[in-house]
């Protein structure tokens, strides 16, 4: 008897943890929505009128690829990203490692990091090519908002844009 409810009890359990690992997901929006949404959101913000909206809508919707893929999408169980993209978990439990990459090669020898240090350099260069990628795409919006904006809405969105860096500069998690 005692033995059937502790079975009963573990598999309640981990059917409990298993659902708590779901992602979170509310409806997935295409480009087209989420472009008129920024739309809609910017335009009553900025008091934008109809001719600014529209040439807004056309702007958010053609940055919408530009700036759009690094967003959304589903993550795996228990909402983080693996560190170093996919693969397995390093060996004694560490972080993740790329596929194929061992930690300790040789069975436990720290001996040759090589492939080791060589994909994290890999991954240092995607990371900053991307973040320049990033960075180049958001002045080419900037520059093409500003020609559509007046000078009061343009500063109160670069006011707005300077609090929502500063807001995430406080709550980066200390890496």
């Amino acid at each position: 008897m005692t033995l059937v409810a502790a079975i009963m009890m573990g598999s309640a359990a981990m059917a409990q943890d298993n659902n708590s690992q779901q992602p979170k997901q509310g409806k997935k929006r295409n480009k087209t929505e989420m472009a008129q949404k920024r739309t809609d959101d910017m335009a009553q913000r900025y008091g934008l009128n109809q001719e600014q909206t529209a040439q807004l809508l056309k702007l958010n919707t053609e940055y919408a690829d530009k700036m759009g893929p690094h967003r959304g999408g589903p993550r795996p169980a228990g909402g983080r990203r693996p560190r170093f993209g996919g693969g397995g978990m390093m060996p004694g439990g560490g972080g993740m490692m790329p596929e194929g990459v061992e930690m300790m090669p040789g069975g436990g020898d720290f001996g040759d990091m090589g492939p080791v240090m060589d994909d994290e350099a890999k991954m240092r260069a995607a990371r900053h090519k991307m973040r320049e990628q990033m960075r180049a795409n958001r002045q080419a919006y900037n520059a093409e908002l500003k020609k559509i904006l007046t000078n009061e809405q343009f500063q109160k969105y670069e006011a707005d844009q300077a609090q929502r860096r500063e807001h995430r500069r406080a709550h980066r998690p200390n890496d």
